[in-house]
């Protein structure tokens, strides 16, 4: 029996990206373009669930590809001191414990020959500065790719990496880094004051939904590679079930291939794997994304599942039940769902959600969350 090609895991690369290709040349040709790129400067950035973690992954694959080093780390506390302690270790895996010299290591493709500086001096720079000489000489370079990137990860390291990231920018070094966060924790760090040049500067891209055509591509390609069919109706059933979500893409792929019999794909074999996925996504990433946010915040979500679409910001505000100051009180929340990605505009006083299913979540789900679904307002209310 073939093995589900598909891999509904937090970072884990699905069998077939699709949808992301300018992003990915941008990156590429950014190394290719030498010191001083914009690109080698690069923040992805979307909800939970979009791929930001498989970008990274992405990333550093095609430096690899070019004979780049790359070394991947998450921002949580102390990340600074765990780049330090891999690049000191790779310069000891090259060179020889006595004397100091030479070993003829290998990483990937190139060859590094490097002189370690005395112990007394070994900084961050210093170590990064060495390496990069190495690097040099064979005329390729250092990426860090650094997942997770908010305020709590710690303002100082984001500081360290900002500093060293500037100075081997002004030295024409071959470095990059590719970053990637929440857009409401990106939009925290470019207010503050240690590293708001650096996360300005940087090149940004906000992932966003993929188009039908690519998901339609994404789901069949690997059902018939591991050996199934999908029939037509099935899959574009199962390319409306995602939404033109990334994460759903590999979800609902994997539930539907679960569900399938040996062979053949169709339409109840979608409509039960759909099912699954869908409870699945609730509990993955809606459930999360809710316990992040303020009681204010999940109120005027809950507000807006009373609407089978679009709702009006007029009507969250009553169904809230604000009076003093409403639209101005209503709008502050409003502008922050939006920057969390949780919802969008979509059209002059109107919104809507931009995570997939959170209606249905928030409907199936408010008295164990402590919210009331508002019943719609009647005309001329």
């Amino acid at each position: 029996m073939s093995r589900n090609p598909f891999k509904p895991t937090a970072g884990a690369s699905p069998p077939l990206l699709v949808g992301r290709e300018d992003v990915l040349d941008a990156w590429a040709d950014s190394l290719d373009n030498g010191p001083g790129s914009p690109g080698r400067i690069t923040i992805y950035t979307g909800g939970r669930g979009v791929g930001k973690t498989v970008m990274l992954n992405e990333v550093g694959n095609i430096a690899r590809e070019s004979g780049w080093l790359v070394i991947d780390e998450t921002a949580t506390p102390g990340f600074v001191g765990r780049i330090h302690h891999a690049i000191v270790r790779y310069l000891k895996e090259w060179v020889e414990p006595t004397g100091r010299r030479v070993t003829g290591g290998r990483v990937g493709p190139i060859s590094v020959t490097t002189q370690l500086p005395e112990e007394g001096d070994r900084d961050l720079s210093t170590d990064l500065r060495s390496l990069l000489d190495s690097l040099a000489r064979h005329e390729t370079g250092l990426v860090l790719t650094l997942d997770e990137v908010h305020r709590r990860s710690g303002a100082d390291d984001l500081a360290v990496v900002a500093a060293i990231t500037q100075h081997m920018v002004r030295e024409g070094r071959d470095f990059g880094v590719a970053m990637a966060g929440l857009p409401q924790a990106i939009s925290e760090l470019l207010t503050d004051a240690p590293i708001t040049t650096f996360m300005r500067r940087a090149d940004r891209h906000e992932l966003n939904d993929v188009q039908p055509e690519a998901v339609a591509k994404a789901l069949r390609e690997p059902i018939e590679q591991s050996g199934k069919h999908i029939e037509d109706q099935a899959l574009t059933a199962a390319v409306e079930a995602t939404g033109g979500y990334p994460f759903l893409i590999q979800l609902v792929g994997f539930h539907v291939w679960k569900q399938s019999r040996e062979g053949a794909i169709d339409s109840d074999a979608v409509r039960a794997g759909v099912d699954a996925a869908r409870r699945r996504f609730g509990s993955l990433v809606q459930e999360p994304a809710l316990q992040d946010l303020s009681e204010v915040d999940r109120t005027f979500l809950a507000a807006m599942a009373a609407d089978d679409g679009p709702t009006s910001v007029s009507d969250i505000q009553l169904r809230m039940g604000i009076t003093k100051n409403g639209p101005q009180y209503v709008n502050e929340y409003r502008n922050r769902l939006i920057k969390s990605d949780m919802i969008r505009q979509v059209g002059r006083g109107r919104v809507d959600y931009a995570l997939p299913f959170l209606r249905e979540y928030l409907r199936d789900h408010a008295a164990t969350l402590g919210l009331s679904i508002a019943s719609q307002p009647e005309e001329g209310e």
